[in-house]
């Protein structure tokens, strides 16, 4: 088939970009054509364009727009919620291979990095230079600063230091019609204009495709960690201690949850050996240095003994912390082992979580379903992972069941349906009830302003966001 032979579409992306950019065969489409929420819908694209800078990336917006094309953009392909799933018809358009850390500049503190730089990357790159970047979600060694971007993420580190919203000084976005707006700025503070930098990060690409991010930096010399950790015999008691540590004004740089079902999957995994009798497993860490850290790391563990914790112990290492925390950061690929996972992601007041806790125990019971409990506990974001077995369709039936349920009651604690992995698709009927409909139309009112036929992304992020056509 000759290039006038092709759709027009596709023929106007590989006359406008580089050869091997755009990608057509099958097994390439449906590799992009979904992040990891496999649960929310989605459909081959089109075409897939591996875009390398941003010209490539105007090019394939220019020529989406001509052809009333959708564009979904895409990092690494790590998202939980549908953020990436491409529709029909529609441009995937990958940032994975814009690789470049532009710029760190040590004496302001920041950094310019592309929007595929993966997470960890970047860490070890600035802490070369003595600083450090605080927003570690738990993919940090798969997931892009563009993906973090998209879905703010946030992380172990959030509970302290804040998500990635608080680390983003600026970007270069492409709009929908393929024009170049550099957003934000270089200094400690400004307050020019709208916050328009703030408005993009947590878009999940409907607002425009972030091409570079400047990122705010902090000092890495300064902090000592160390881990606190203790295993309890149910989960109400682990959500009384993070409770206790929270009501004592205590702010860990990390207070982590995981129950039994994920350490098991974990310690099967990896062949460690499990305290008996062991239903829960709080990890914290405290990075104050020297006689204060030390007290307040003492004054964590006796909360934790204080609410039934046992085989409370202290890590005094690096390696000691790293080696504790790495079962928090392998229980998501430990559970998908077991089969398909589909991911919550509630945020609820501090002082609820024993109660969500309790309540989610209630659920998987009530729903007959398996579910795992993963929490950055220190802030009340709660990851319960519902398992049901492959091609089971009557536990998969019940594990949506159990999903909308935990949404309900977490929004009856005050909670919200999305701490840090997005709306997407999974969770567009939680966010039909949380926001309100004048909320809404300022949702709908930003989207036709900056994309009045909704190409970008479309159908993602909050409802009734529009379709293209």
């Amino acid at each position: 088939m000759t290039r006038t032979e092709l759709p027009a579409l596709v023929a106007a992306l590989q006359t406008a970009l580089p050869d091997g950019t755009v990608l057509t065969d099958g097994p390439d489409l449906d590799r992009y054509a979904h992040d990891d929420a496999e649960w929310a819908d989605w459909a081959p694209p089109a075409a897939v364009v591996l875009a390398t800078g941003l010209d490539d990336v105007v090019a394939t917006v220019r020529a989406a727009a001509e052809h009333g094309a959708p564009v979904v953009p895409r990092g690494a392909g790590t998202g939980l919620s549908g953020g990436a799933n491409a529709v029909a018809g529609a441009v995937v358009l990958s940032l994975e291979r814009m690789t470049r850390i532009r710029e760190v500049n040590v004496d302001e503190r920041y950094a310019v990095v592309e929007a595929g730089v993966l997470n960890d990357d970047l860490r070890r790159h600035v802490a070369a230079h003595g600083l450090w970047y605080p927003p570690d979600p738990a993919s940090q060694a798969i997931s892009t600063i563009g993906g973090n971007v998209a879905t703010n993420a946030g992380g172990l580190c959030c509970v302290k230091y804040g998500v990635t919203r608080d680390y983003v000084l600026g970007m270069t976005v492409v709009l929908a019609d393929g024009s170049v707006a550099r957003l934000g700025r270089t200094t400690a503070k400004g307050v020019t204009g709208y916050d328009l930098t703030g408005l993009m990060v947590g878009s999940e690409g409907t607002l425009g495709v972030v091409v570079d991010v400047t990122l705010k930096l902090r000092p890495l010399a300064g902090r000592e960690d160390r881990a606190v950790v203790g295993w309890f015999g149910s989960l109400p008691d682990a959500g009384n201690a993070v409770a206790a540590v929270s009501a004592a004004g205590i702010v860990p740089a990390a207070l982590e949850l995981i129950d039994s079902t994920c350490l098991r999957a974990v310690a099967d995994w990896q062949g460690w050996t499990l305290p008996e009798g062991a239903a829960a497993l709080l990890l914290a860490k405290v990075d104050e240095p020297g006689a204060a850290g030390e007290a307040l790391a003492d004054r964590v563990a006796a909360l934790f003994e204080g609410a039934g914790g046992t085989h409370v112990e202290r890590a005094f290492t690096p390696d000691e912390t790293d080696r504790l925390f790495l079962a928090r950061r392998l229980a998501y690929p430990a559970l998908e082992r077991l089969g398909p996972v589909l991911t919550e992601d509630v945020c609820v007041p501090r002082g609820a979580v024993p109660a969500m806790l309790g309540r989610i125990e209630s659920i998987a019971r009530e729903a007959d379903v398996v579910i795992a409990n993963i929490a950055h506990a220190g802030d009340g974001n709660l990851h319960p992972l519902i398992i049901a077995p492959e091609g089971d369709d009557a536990a998969k039936a019940r594990a949506k069941v159990a999903f909308d349920r935990i949404v309900d009651e977490c929004r009856a604690l005050g909670g919200t349906v999305t701490g840090e992995h997005g709306v997407g698709l999974l969770k567009l009927p939680g966010a039909a009830a949380e926001l309100s409909p004048v909320v809404l139309a300022m949702h709908r009112a930003v989207k036709d302003a900056l994309d009045p036929h909704g190409l970008l992304n479309p159908g993602k992020a909050f409802p009734g966001a529009p379709l293209p056509g």
